[in-house]
Parts: C-alpha cells; structure tokens; sequence
C-alpha cells in the first residue's frame, strides 16, 4: 500500500509540476515599466482546463501527502 502511494504521489508531483509551469506568463513585470494593466482577462479553453487541472493536482498532491504521513 505505501509503495503505491509513494508512486502516485511522485507522479501527481511531476503532473503538477507540468501544468504549472505550462501555463502562460501574466503582464506583471510590464505593468512595472510602464505597460498598462486595466484590461481584464477571463480563462477559456485550454487555459481553463489547465488552471483546473492544477487546482486538482495541488489537492491530490496535499491529499496524499497527508495520507503517507498518517499510513
């Protein structure tokens, strides 16, 4: 049971690992010199289910965490 664990929590790791660093890059450092910022900007498609995506890894990732401490 803990070795399947292990190995669940090693590729949810690397899952969330992925979906966040392939999300894209916000306009902050641009607002800094000088970009404007005032346009608002919703989630669709693909970004939508990546930002889900890492919502559920990060969850999976603290729930096992747990788990394995408690097994």
């Amino acid at each position: 049971m803990k070795t399947f664990l292990s190995v669940s929590h090693i590729v949810v790791s690397i899952l969330l690992v992925l979906s966040i660093l392939s999300q894209q890059r916000g306009a902050a450092l641009g607002i800094t010199f000088g970009g404007t910022g005032a346009t608002y900007h919703t989630k669709r498609g693909a970004e939508k289910v990546l930002f889900i995506a890492t919502i559920v890894f990060a969850v999976l990732f603290v729930s096992l965490s747990v788990l394995i401490l408690f097994v």
